[in-house]
């Protein structure tokens, strides 16, 4: 056995949930190492194509927004959503979305009011996760184990010991860590060693998936280019995605609950059949990437010292993009608590967060996806034998039926809700003052500065964005005359809290800042609000390091 390798922290799996820990982490100075199976730069499986507002509000601040911004599709390639009777077909509905090189600019369409300093990207996982690998592996303090499979582990009162297996030699050794991480998937090894076990529907639909490449295949279809396209037809409904904008492309096949296994149905037909091509039409099958829909989540993420975060957490249909994207969230939401425990200044109980706050949301949010997947089974059913009949009355119909389309799916496709509107409740390391947040659903919401809501953005008169001045822990902002600070001020010191104090200086500051001061923390959700400075600030800091929840009125 090789010799011990000692970290803070033991990241399992190295796709885009355990990347952006390990960035965050990096960021703070937490040392991590990170165990992935896969040789390094070997690519990812076709899967995510979307990664949502919050998400890219979070790579701005690790500093890779604008890598993943420059990459995908090219730059003048429309971002829209096409219903129409077939790929190749009469158009029924459309959705605009800008293209990434109009993304910052435009300011109509359905998701271009949205108050946010980095919008959503369009970019498939083969695009991202190679940039995120290369910048997480170049940060100070990461090391990258490639072609390693964590084995087994045991934990102690003081951190974990795992052991490791070099997947290409045989050889192991041992990993002490302080913390660990399971990011390792929907089969995670970690998730099944810790005895936590996934619950809720097990299948909610089945998608016969391929990844073609065929370059006549743009020339073919009509009208304006867009990023994805929906089939709807009495033979076969499915979903196109763009992949390069030239001649991949990724097509999925929705497979009826009668078709119960994944070759219930002719594949090649059923891509022609989506497309609207003949038996002449030629295109090369790149790889297979048939999935199940599910809607699962895991009964605990944590057992002492190991925790669980994106798959290996939760599983649901990827409608409206969040599948990836709430791992991610898991991955921020921990890594400011992890780092806060390693630096000294959160309590033990600073970690209960994590579990308290992430695992309601993600129930949450799968119930919207499950939801919305079984109104999409139900409309892929209902669709009339004559949509695609000419003349006046098949025109008719098809308008009917485009609205319907666009009714329903503008939601996901442009999910402010699910971006901006999910809050934490029921948080050990905030402080609730009696007002219920905001209702949210998929697509809309109520900015609003009810402890545990994320603080709505704005710009600051010299031009960064809100979240641009925040600090690594705790930020305060102070609107006109906050009143006196200087003792919360001393307290954080006195316990280590990092604390910035942000005079509030921005031309339009949105209406849901009623209170003349806003705690913050690292992840932009608010955690106290007041007119005034606490009459307890010693207690106030001690909630939010994780010292205790209070019996205390903080705020007036």
């Amino acid at each position: 056995m090789s010799a011990e390798l000692n970290t803070e922290v033991l990241i399992v799996g190295a796709g885009p949930v355990g990347l952006t820990l390990a960035m965050d982490l990096a960021s703070r100075g937490i040392p991590v190492v990170i165990a992935e199976i896969r040789r390094y730069a070997e690519p990812p499986n076709v899967k995510c194509n979307h990664v949502a507002a919050r998400t890219m509000e979070q790579f701005r601040r690790l500093g890779v927004a604008h890598k993943l911004r420059d990459a995908g599709l090219p730059a003048d390639y429309p971002n829209d959503v096409v219903f129409r009777t077939s790929v190749t077909g009469t158009e029924l509905t459309r959705i605009p979305i800008p293209c990434r090189q109009d993304r910052y600019s435009e300011t109509e369409g359905p998701d271009a009011w949205w108050p946010t300093s980095e919008p959503p990207h369009r970019i498939n996982q083969i695009f991202l996760e190679p940039i995120l690998l290369e910048h997480t592996a170049g940060l100070p303090g990461v090391t990258l184990l490639n072609r390693t499979q964590i084995q087994s582990f045991t934990q102690d009162a003081d951190g974990v010991t795992a052991v490791a297996t070099d997947l290409d030699t045989g050889a192991t050794r041992r990993i002490r860590c302080r913390y660990m991480v399971g990011c390792d998937g929907g089969g995670s090894t970690v998730r099944k060693q810790i005895g936590a076990k996934l619950e809720g529907t097990a299948v909610i639909q089945r998608v016969q998936s391929t990844y073609i490449r065929a370059p006549q295949l743009a020339a073919m279809i009509p009208g304006k280019r867009a990023w994805s396209y929906y089939s709807m037809n009495p033979r076969r409904c499915g979903t196109m995605f763009a992949i390069d904008g030239h001649e991949t492309w990724l097509v999925h096949n929705h497979l009826n609950a009668e078709e119960p296994e994944f070759d219930s149905v002719d594949r090649d037909q059923s891509i022609r059949d989506i497309l609207g091509v003949g038996p002449d039409f030629n295109y090369e099958i790149i790889s297979k990437e048939d999935w199940v829909g599910r809607r699962l989540v895991a009964n605990h993420f944590r057992s002492g010292r190991v925790f669980l975060a994106g798959d290996a957490a939760h599983l649901w249909v990827p409608y409206a993009g969040y599948g990836m994207n709430a791992g991610i969230a898991d991955a921020i939401n921990l890594s400011w608590l992890l780092a806060a425990r390693l630096q000294g200044w959160g309590a033990e109980a600073i970690l209960d967060a994590y579990e308290a706050e992430r695992q309601p949301i993600t129930g949450q949010v799968s119930q919207f996806a499950m939801d919305h997947a079984q109104k999409m089974i139900k409309a892929r059913r209902a669709v009339p034998a004559n949509i695609e009949q000419a003349g006046p009355a098949g025109d008719a119909l098809r308008t009917e039926i485009g609205q319907e389309a666009y009714d329903l799916n503008v939601q996901q496709f442009c999910c402010a809700g699910l971006n901006f509107g999910y809050y934490y409740s029921d948080s050990p390391i905030m402080v609730e003052d009696g007002e219920t947040p905001p209702v949210y659903t998929m697509g809309a919401f109520t900015p609003s500065t009810v402890p545990g809501c994320r603080a709505p953005h704005f710009w600051l008169r010299d031009g960064r964005s809100l979240y641009d001045a925040f600090g690594p822990g705790y930020t305060l902002l102070r609107f006109g005359n906050g009143g006196e600070i200087s003792a919360l001020v001393l307290a954080a010191q006195a316990r280590g809290v990092p604390l910035t104090v942000l005079d509030v200086d921005a031309p339009d500051v949105p209406d849901a800042y009623h209170h003349r001061l806003v705690l913050c923390r690292a992840d932009q959700h608010v955690v106290w609000r007041s007119d005034h400075a606490p009459d307890q600030p010693a207690a106030l800091i001690d909630v939010l390091r994780g010292a205790g929840r209070v019996a205390l009125q903080l705020a007036a």
